[in-house]
């Protein structure tokens, strides 16, 4: 059982523990997905995979009561990661399609939240949805966020250094394509790393996707927010 194999994991990282680990980054292939023409010769890879990491990216609001939409929605495979671009390829049925798919798993820190707020654009029902901050809550781990429970899992250190910059922008900078793309690979790797110590995570307690606007209100007060992913 990985209660007795791995006691550090129920040891709370200091801040200062977690920057003195050494800093990584996906090195990998990045797919920017901003035409039809581009997400239709992505999607066969998509389509056909059984585990994808996900997030998306939101521009900052400092106003109060004011919620911007989702600007990027990322989506990493075992090969590459996938950056959809919603400035230039607006949400619609092609990725709500990919994204109610109940044979793909989708996997992310808050992912419920990240789905009502693309339902807020186009209405449909997510599927298949694993919250890896909820598989460590119920497991009590030490961690629930992206940035920690990397440091715990791996000995890792991930920046979150652009996680409030302009994710509207239509040309995205290398450090926010590289940020983006780090989030939703190291999302996947912290479920395998999950499976691999036998975590177990019971669904019927989880919240099911709010379908109404009211109900997206009182479940995610702020939509937008990356606090949850630290």
């Amino acid at each position: 059982m990985a209660r007795l194999l791995h006691p550090d994991l129920y040891r709370r990282l200091t801040n200062e523990e977690i920057n003195a680990l050494p800093i990584v980054h996906y090195e990998g292939p990045v797919h920017l997905i901003r035409s039809r023409t581009e997400w239709k010769a992505a999607y066969p890879t998509l389509g056909s995979c059984n585990v994808l990491g996900f997030d998306t990216e939101t521009k900052p609001t400092f106003r109060k009561g004011r919620v911007n939409r989702p600007a990027l929605v990322q989506l990493a495979t075992d090969e590459a990661v996938y950056l959809i671009q919603l400035t230039w390829l607006p949400f619609n049925k092609f990725l709500a399609d990919l994204l109610s798919n109940p044979k793909i798993i989708k996997v992310g820190v808050g992912i419920r939240c990240d789905m009502q707020a693309l339902a807020g654009i186009y209405p449909f029902v997510p599927q298949a949805l694993i919250d890896i901050g909820s598989i460590a809550k119920q497991n009590k781990l030490a961690a629930q966020g992206l940035r920690t429970l990397a440091a715990l899992l791996f000995g890792w250190r991930i920046s979150k250094g652009s996680q409030c910059s302009n994710w509207s922008l239509q040309e995205l900078t290398a450090k926010q394509i590289t940020y983006a793309a780090t989030d939703a690979w190291i999302g996947r790797l912290i479920y395998l790393k999950m499976k691999e110590l036998n975590l177990t995570f019971n669904r019927q307690n989880e919240k099911p996707v709010a379908r109404t606007a009211l109900d997206r209100k009182l479940q995610c007060k702020n939509p937008t927010s990356k606090a949850r992913r630290s």
